[in-house]
């Protein structure tokens, strides 16, 4: 039943927006450092701090690890609580020369449940963060859900509301073919439907899910 309602709601998903093309990056270090920086921030205000880290030629594990933390928060500014994000990025870069001599690489034969619990122990990463780091840049298939997974499993009765992430993440990975690009592409078109329809005042009509069966919950969003 789950199975068949989540393939439904991808497919009309797909059908309406098309495939997202996500996520942004030309290096796998690259888009580790956009998950890191896109934390309570726009994708646009990432993209001027990735941009300013590339005008400098700073975006590499071994330029941050050399960089003072005050220049590095400087250069990603546009992110927003730079000197935090600064101390994030800084946290990784040290875990992965700590570990294993600043070389992504040597990360690719390690199991997906090893890496996560290894990548959540880094100060100021959580399970979305660290998520989007195995899934988009370093390929394993581990779904990465959020707010807007949230509010459509919740309105679409998938979930009660009193969930948290582990829950969440594996109604979506029980009920679904471990496939990389699918859990890519499912996840970005749910973000996409959630800041367009399915916010926090839902903005049902017009929507690609509209059709199906639904119960919103205000109070809890």
């Amino acid at each position: 039943m789950l199975n068949r309602k989540l393939t439904q709601i991808y497919e009309l998903l797909l059908e309406c927006f098309g495939p997202q093309h996500w996520w942004p990056g030309d290096t796998p270090f690259e888009i580790i450092t956009g998950a890191i920086l896109t934390q309570n921030t726009n994708w646009t205000n990432v993209e001027k701090a990735i941009a300013n880290l590339n005008s400098a030629d700073l975006l590499a594990p071994e330029k941050l690890r050399n960089l003072e933390i005050s220049d590095l928060a400087e250069h990603i500014r546009p992110a927003g609580y730079f000197n935090i994000k600064a101390r994030r990025l800084k946290n990784f870069v040290d875990w992965l020369f700590e570990n294993y001599g600043g070389d992504l690489t040597r990360l690719e034969h390690i199991g997906a449940e090893r890496l996560r619990s290894e990548i959540l122990g880094i100060k100021g990463i959580g399970p979305e963060t660290a998520d989007s780091i195995l899934l988009y840049a370093l390929g394993r298939e581990v779904f990465v859900v959020d707010t807007y997974t949230s509010r459509v499993a919740v309105r679409h009765g998938l979930i009660e509301p009193e969930h948290d992430y582990e829950q969440l993440q594996e109604l979506f990975q029980s009920n679904l073919p471990a496939d990389r690009a699918l859990y890519n592409e499912y996840h970005a078109l749910l973000v996409r439907v959630g800041k367009q329809f399915c916010r926090p005042a839902a903005r049902c009509s017009g929507c690609p899910l509209e059709e199906l069966p639904h119960t919103l919950e205000p109070d809890y969003f």
